[in-house]
Parts: C-alpha cells; structure tokens; sequence
C-alpha cells in the first residue's frame, strides 16, 4: 500500500493516507511534476502507459509522481526520475501550483505540483510500466500541438506548460 502526502493549501503536511483512496476522494495531496530539457532547449515528454490508472494514453512532462510519507520532495524527484525515465539530472524547483481535475474512470487529481526542471543530454530508458513512448520535442512545436490536439495531453501538463517554458529560460541558464 502506497500512501501519499495530504496538505493544505499552504503545502502543510494534514496527514497520509492510501494512494487510491485519495485519488478517489479528490483530497489535496503534495505532488511533483518533472519537466527535462535538452542543450536545444527540447523538451522530453512521454506518452503515459495505457494502464496508467488515470490518463493513459496521453502525453505528458517527463516524470510525476508524488512524494512518499516521510521523503522530503528533494528526494522524491531524483528517486522517481531514475525510476520511471531510467536516469537523473540536476534539478531545480521552478514554481508549484494547486489544480483539481475529475477523470472519466471516477478518480479525481486535486493536487499542490512542485514543478522541477532540469536539463539532460543522454538517452532515456523509460520504465514500460510507466510510459510507452518518449520524444524530445520543439518547445515551438509542442506549444502548436497541445494548442491544435489538446485531448492528447495530460490536464496538468496543459496547465503548467506556458509557465514551464517561461520558467526554464531562468532555470537552464548556464
């Protein structure tokens, strides 16, 4: 069993409880949100695995996940990085933001995303659990895409990307 972080508003720690259960009673739980750049400035995103147990299927930031009960978030992001996307890079936190969204399955995110972006050169090694694709992409062709086909894209990705982008000119800066 998975438990998660629930906070406040404030990103106060309010208690812990099951992963499932809090995705299925829409409780404000602390989230991460990773978002990886190339030296030309291309972002990695992943198409995440049809069994995902909500947004499969759709394309999305580089990792996400959500801190474990008693890991600071520091932590979390390198752990889940090498996890899922088979490697690790520095991070840096950029912004966090609260969004709340309900899935067509019943589940529901209402999350505080700390949003990392970091810079990476090499080749992945996507967990196939976790993701079935991955593409570095043009952060000008991404922005027509989520614009022209924006059911292909995971709801928080669509929310932070604008603020990503302006966030990684500051945050990639040598």
């Amino acid at each position: 069993m998975e438990e998660i972080i629930l906070v406040d508003e404030k990103d106060r720690e309010v208690g812990r409880e099951e992963k499932i259960a809090v995705h299925k009673q829409g409780k404000l739980h602390r989230a991460f949100s990773i978002f990886v750049f190339n030296s030309k400035g291309e972002m990695l995103i992943q198409k995440r695995a049809k069994g995902k147990y909500h947004s499969g299927d759709l394309w999305t930031n580089t990792c996400c996940s959500h801190p474990r009960a008693g890991e600071n978030i520091e932590e979390a992001v390198h752990r889940r990085l090498k996890e899922e996307a088979g490697f690790d890079c520095p991070l840096k936190e950029a912004f966090s933001f609260i969004y709340k969204v309900k899935f067509d399955n019943g589940l529901m995110e209402n999350e505080l995303d700390h949003v990392f972006i970091g810079k990476f050169d090499g080749k992945p090694k996507f967990n196939p659990e976790e993701a079935q694709e991955w593409k570095w992409i043009s952060q000008e062709e991404l922005k027509k895409d989520v614009q022209k086909n924006s059911e292909k894209y995971t709801y928080w990705f669509r929310v932070a990307l604008d603020r990503v982008i302006s966030s990684s000119k500051d945050t990639l800066r040598p």
